[in-house]
C-alpha cells in the first residue's frame, strides 16, 4: 500500500511539473473609494472604477497581470497600447506600487485593445483585452418620464424579459435613493452623496460623458438653487428638466457600464457588459465608514472562493448538487436562482467570478428583504430528501452549504478519491440534525432550527464588533465569521437572545465527558475530543489522521464508509460542533463505537449494571459480550493481556441507557492482530466495576 501510495504521488507530482504552465490574463481591475484613500500609487487623480471593460469616455481604466496557469510568481509584465481610437492621445503607464498593474484614461469614445507580455519563473506568455469607452445614455421611464431614444428603455422597454427587470427596479433603492434623499433626506445631503446615487458623477476627476452632473449643467440644473433637500425638490426637477431623471439615479449603466457605443453599434453585446463582479458593487459600498459592506466581504471567504479544474464538468448546464459551479462562481449561483443551468464546457479559473454581493442581492431589486434572491421551487431540500422550511434570510445561504450525497444511498459506493463524501461545508446538515450515516437511530439534535429566526444570518451576520479595529469588519455582518483569529475574538452578539453574557465559544460548557479523557469541557473541545478518537479507529488505526486510501482498499466494509462519511459530515462543517452540538456528539460516538463493535441491542432501560460473559469462549478471532447500563454516562471497557498490560481501549465515552453488545476482533488499540492467550476485559461504569477472563485460540 505504502508503494502505491508513493507512485501515485509521484505520478501527480511529476504531471504538475511537466503540464503546469503560466497562463497570462489581463484583468479589468476595480478601484473603490477607499482604495483611492488608502492605497499607495492611487494618487488623487485616479478615478473610482467598476472593473467592467465597458468604461465611462474621461475616466481611468486600471488593468492588472494575472497568471492563472500556474503557482509561479511574475517576475515582469510589458504593457502595450495596441489600439485606440482616431485621434486619442490615451497612452499606457505602469503604477508605481502596484506589481504588474497598469492604467490608462479612456479619453475618447470607441475601442482600445491592450497586450500585455507576462514573464514567470517559469515562461513567458501574452495576452490580449478590449476595453470600450462609451458616454451615457441614460435609464428612461423612470417615474413616469417617457423614456427617450437613446435611454436604455426607448430600446428595451418593448422586450417583456428587461420590462420585468426595470418594474422591479423602479421600486428598489437604486432608483428612488436620490429621488428620496433630495426631498426628505438630512441637511448634510449634497454633491458627495450624488456620485453614488446617481449616474455618472464625477468622481475626483471631471470627465464629460453625459453622466448626471453633466447632464445637469447642459440643463441648468444646480444643486446649489435646490439645498437643502425639501419635498418640492423632486417635482421641481421633474417637471423643469425632465431629461435629467433618466440619470437621477443607479440605473442600468451603472452595473452595465456606458452605452452609447452599444447603442450606436445596433445593439452590440460586446459593447455592454453583465458582471457580478464585486467591483460593480464595491464602487459605491466602499465609500465610506457609513458603507462597510464591502470590506466585510474582502475578509470572508466568499471574496476568495476555491477553485478546481474539475469544476468544467462538461454537464452542460444541469443545476443538481453534483454541479459545483452553482456555488464556486458567483454567476453560477445566479444562473441556479433563476432555474438556469450554467454550461461550463471549457470553463477556467480565469472565469471565474466570486461570490460578491450580486450574487445573493439582486441588483434590480425583488420583494424580498434586501432584495435577497428567489430560486427554484423545491430548491430548498437537502440531498436525502429532507425538506427545511422556517429558515429565513439564511436560506441563501442553505442553498450552498449543504451536503451533496444522500447518506443512505452513498455510503454503499465505493471510495476512489479524496472527494468521496458528503462534500465540503455541510453546515445546513449538522444545523438541521440530518443526513448523517445511520447506525443506531434516530440521533439526537439541538433545537436551533426550531427557534432560531433567520438561521445562518442570526448567528454568522450579527452586528460587527465597532469599538476594535482589530475585529472590526473581520467578524459579523458581511465577513460571516464570528471569529477573529487574529485576536482570538468570538463575535456572539447575535446568541446574547438565548446566551446572554456569553463572549466566547468556550463558556459553552457540555453537559458531560463526551470524549473520555477525565474532563468535562466546552463543546468545542468535547467534539474536537470525539473527533480525535474516531480518527484513531479510521485507517490507518491508532494513528491520528485518516488515509481514503486505506478507506477504499477495504472496499466491502459498509461500516466503515459510514463512519468515514459521518466523520467528514462533522468535521467539514468547520463550527467544531456548534451549529448542533448534540448531533455531532452524538454521529460521532455511535459512528466510533461501530468501528470497535459496539451495537446497541435495545433501549429499553435495564435495572442495573451488568456485564456477560464473552461468547465463544474460548475464540477466533472475534468474540462477543453484552453490557446493560442503567443510567447515562460514561462508560469504559479496556482489554488486558496475562500480565496486566493494556491491549486496546473498546470503548471510554458517554452512552445512554440501555443493553449494548461489544464485539473484540482480537486486535489492538494499532489494529493489528494479537496473539494467542488468556486476556482480560474491564468494565468501568460509575461505581460499577467488573472483570471477566477470555482465552483467545488461533
Amino acid at each position: 500500500m505504502k508503494h502505491l501510495i508513493t507512485i501515485l504521488f509521484l505520478f501527480v507530482f511529476c504531471s504538475g511539473v511537466t503540464f503546469a504552465q503560466p497562463r497570462a490574463k489581463i484583468v479589468t481591475q476595480y478601484v473603490t473609494p477607499q482604495m483611492l484613500a488608502s492605497t499607495p500609487g492611487l494618487t488623487q487623480d485616479s478615478t473610482v472604477s467598476s472593473g467592467l471593460n465597458t468604461v465611462a469616455k474621461g475616466t481611468f481604466v486600471y488593468l492588472r497581470a494575472w497568471n492563472w496557469g500556474d503557482t509561479s510568481s511574475i517576475t515582469n509584465a510589458n504593457w502595450t497600447l495596441t489600439q485606440k481610437p482616431a485621434g486619442s492621445s490615451a497612452s499606457i503607464s505602469t503604477i508605481t506600487g502596484l506589481s504588474w498593474w497598469a492604467k490608462f484614461k479612456a479619453d475618447l469614445t470607441g475601442t482600445y485593445e491592450i497586450s500585455v507580455s507576462m514573464t514567470t519563473t517559469t515562461g513567458t506568455r501574452d495576452t490580449i483585452t478590449k476595453i470600450y469607452a462609451s458616454t451615457y445614455v441614460g435609464t428612461g421611464g423612470f417615474d413616469n418620464v417617457a423614456a427617450q431614444y437613446p435611454n436604455c428603455m426607448s430600446c428595451h422597454g418593448s422586450t417583456p424579459k428587461f420590462q420585468d427587470i426595470f418594474n422591479r427596479w423602479k421600486d428598489s433603492k437604486h432608483a428612488t435613493t436620490f429621488k428620496t434623499n433630495i426631498t426628505s433626506g438630512p441637511s448634510s445631503y449634497g454633491i458627495n452623496q450624488f456620485k453614488l446615487h446617481t449616474l455618472g458623477y464625477d468622481h475626483n476627476i471631471f470627465a464629460e460623458n453625459n453622466g448626471f452632473d453633466d447632464k445637469a449643467r447642459q440643463l441648468g440644473w444646480v444643486w446649489s438653487s435646490f439645498s437643502p433637500p425639501k419635498p418640492a425638490n423632486w417635482d421641481s426637477l421633474k417637471n423643469r428638466f425632465s431629461q435629467l431623471v433618466a440619470f437621477a439615479n443607479v440605473g442600468c449603466e451603472s452595473c452595465h457600464g456606458a452605452g452609447s457605443e452599444h447603442v450606436l453599434g445596433g445593439g452590440d453585446t460586446m459593447k455592454i457588459q453583465k458582471s457580478v463582479d464585486e467591483g460593480n458593487c464595491g464602487k459605491c459600498h466602499d465609500a465610506s465608514a457609513s458603507t462597510p459592506q464591502f470590506a466585510q466581504f474582502k475578509n470572508s471567504l466568499h471574496s476568495d472562493v476555491i477553485w478546481s479544474s474539475s469544476f468544467a464538468q462538461n454537464n452542460n448546464g444541469t443545476n443538481n448538487l453534483d454541479n459545483c459551479i452553482r456555488c464556486h462562481d458567483g454567476n453560477g449561483y445566479v444562473n441556479y436562482t433563476k432555474g438556469v443551468g450554467t454550461n461550463t464546457n471549457g470553463f477556467t479559473k480565469a472565469k471565474q467570478e466570486m461570490i460578491a454581493c450580486a450574487s445573493c442581492h439582486d441588483p434590480h431589486g425583488n420583494s424580498n428583504q434586501f432584495s435577497l434572491r428567489n430560486r427554484p421551487s423545491n430548491a430548498d431540500t437537502l440531498a436525502n430528501g429532507f425538506h427545511y422550511t422556517n429558515v429565513g434570510n439564511g436560506i441563501v445561504c442553505m442553498d450552498c452549504h449543504k451536503s451533496r450525497k444522500n447518506s443512505l444511498t452513498y455510503v454503499n459506493t465505493r471510495v476512489t478519491s479524496s472527494t468521496w463524501g458528503p462534500h465540503h461545508s455541510g453546515q445546513t446538515d449538522v444545523y438541521q440534525g440530518q443526513n448523517a450515516a445511520m447506525f443506531a437511530g434516530p440521533y439526537q439534535s439541538t433545537a436551533h432550527k426550531e427557534f432560531l429566526v433567520g438561521a445562518c444570518v442570526r448567528c454568522h451576520m450579527a452586528p460587527t464588533d465597532t469599538l476594535n479595529p482589530a475585529n472590526r469588519n473581520k467578524v459579523g455582518d458581511h465577513s460571516m465569521s464570528m471569529h477573529n483569529p487574529e485576536t482570538n475574538f468570538d463575535n456572539l452578539s447575535g446568541c446574547q437572545t438565548c446566551h446572554f453574557g456569553k463572549t466566547r465559544f468556550d463558556q459553552f460548557i457540555a453537559p458531560q465527558d463526551y470524549d473520555g479523557n477525565g474532563l468535562t469541557e466546552a463543546w468545542q473541545k468535547e467534539i474536537d475530543g470525539c473527533l480525535k478518537n474516531l480518527r484513531l479507529q479510521l485507517p490507518p488505526v491508532g494513528v491520528d489522521s485518516v488515509a481514503w486510501q486505506l478507506v477504499a482498499a477495504d472496499s466491502n466494509n459498509v461500516t466503515l464508509r459510514k463512519a468515514y462519511f459521518n466523520y467528514l459530515l462533522i468535521y467539514e462543517d468547520g463550527s467544531r460542533g456548534m451549529h448542533n452540538p448534540k448531533f455531532a456528539v452524538d454521529v460521532l460516538l455511535k459512528s466510533r463505537n461501530a468501528l470497535v463493535g459496539i451495537m446497541p441491542v435495545s433501549t429499553e432501560i435495564p435495572l442495573r449494571y451488568e456485564m456477560s460473559q464473552n461468547y465463544p469462549n474460548p475464540f477466533n478471532p472475534v468474540t462477543k459480550f453484552n453490557i446493560s447500563i442503567a443510567k447515562a454516562g460514561n462508560v469504559k471497557i479496556v482489554v488486558y493481556d496475562i500480565t496486566g498490560r493494556e491491549v486496546t481501549v473498546l470503548l471510554n465515552n458517554v452512552l445512554n441507557p440501555g443493553t449494548y453488545n461489544v464485539e473484540w476482533n482480537a486486535t489492538n488499540s494499532s489494529g493489528r492482530s494479537v496473539s494467542s492467550g488468556v486476556y482480560f476485559y474491564k468494565i468501568a461504569a460509575g461505581s460499577f466495576v467488573d472483570v471477566k477472563k477470555m482465552m483467545l485460540i488461533k
